[in-house]
């Protein structure tokens, strides 16, 4: 009997190619053990904010801000997607990022560990707190400031819930 493992006498032993089974260089490659960890999409989002950080401090305020207008996308007569990088983050990659996230948090209400009312109490509350406590920090920083700025307490709120879910 022939059998992929077992050849005839005198026949070279092949092995079949399967690409995505299990033991193949494909599932062991390095590049997709690392980006299929959970910790990459945090790991990517302290980068990202370092290099922002770096960027927007460190003399280089005039290209970060530049970088920000520039404009990508197109227009048609119907429909204009011709928008800054700034305008892109805000309005098309947190909308995805928060409908990302509101269907996790769906996900764990009904099947997962939210789905306890008892177990689910703490997070809720902290999730309350991780939006309410920065965005007073905030305002309490710019009470004396101008009045434009004290409008700008969802910010913090917002990226302390993208940590936050980094985190977790």
């Amino acid at each position: 009997m022939n059998t992929p493992d077992k050849p005839l006498a005198g026949e070279p032993h092949k092995v079949p190619h399967r690409i995505l089974e299990r033991g193949t260089y494909r599932e062991y490659s390095r590049v997709e053990n690392i980006l299929t960890k959970e910790s990459a999409g945090g790991i990517a989002l302290m980068i990202a904010t370092l290099i922002a950080l770096i960027l927007a401090n460190a003399g280089f305020n005039d290209f970060y801000t530049s970088l920000a207008q520039t404009e990508v996308g197109f227009e048609t007569p119907w429909l204009d997607l011709k928008l800054s990088l700034a305008h892109w983050a805000a309005d098309g990659l947190l909308a995805v990022f928060f409908f990302l996230t509101g269907l996790e948090l769906k996900q764990e209400f009904v099947t997962g560990d939210l789905n306890d009312p008892g177990k689910a109490l703490v997070p809720m509350f902290a999730a309350a707190g991780g939006v309410a406590v920065p965005a007073v920090i905030y305002t309490l920083i710019n009470l004396m400031g101008p009045a434009e700025a004290r409008g700008g307490w969802a910010i913090p709120a917002a990226t302390d819930i993208a940590f936050a879910v980094a985190v977790l």
